[in-house]
């Protein structure tokens, strides 16, 4: 089953909009209202005794915002350091997010029931952070559930503090 992303012209309430982004080459999709702003993390700060998710913290226009490598949370190598990291601000319980990635895509607008559960031979990493998938044309879109993603952050930070 493929399904497409729709014309941005009328209304659909069964309508998802998602950002996409890449790490390491794979899609991902995060639900564009949990998303603040995309930008370029410069002068990230080491915290001592943090997860090795947490790549640090930085400033972004008077707040501090606490920096996710979401390679290492999906387990995948470091980046190769070809171009500029990108970052979607997130913001959840009060506290700003920064998800590192490697590029921001599009907008795309699916369905809500196209939306597939995870296949059984997703990465455990992988699943333990996806909402589930869309097959796009010839392309698999996993959905990052931003809760998960910055929950296993969280109980990892009570440790460090």
């Amino acid at each position: 089953m493929s399904t497409t992303h729709l014309a941005l012209d009328g209304v659909d309430d069964s309508v998802i909009e998602f950002i996409t982004v890449k790490i390491a080459d794979q899609l991902f999709g995060l639900p564009i209202l949990k998303v603040e702003d995309v930008f370029s993390p410069h002068g990230i700060t080491e915290v001592p005794l943090s997860n090795s998710e947490v790549a640090g913290v930085l400033n972004l226009r008077g707040r501090i915002v606490t920096a996710i490598d979401m390679r290492r949370r999906l387990g995948l190598p470091p980046r190769n350091g070809a171009g500029d990291s990108m970052a979607v601000g997130i913001e959840y319980k009060g506290e700003s997010y920064g998800l590192m990635i490697d590029a921001v895509g599009e907008v795309l607008r699916l369905q809500e029931q196209a939306l597939a559960p995870n296949p059984t031979n997703l990465d455990p990493a992988w699943r333990e952070v996806s909402a589930g998938v869309y097959k796009l044309d010839g392309e698999l879109m996993v959905v990052l559930d931003v809760v998960r993603v910055l929950e296993f952050g969280l109980e990892h930070a009570s440790v460090a503090a």
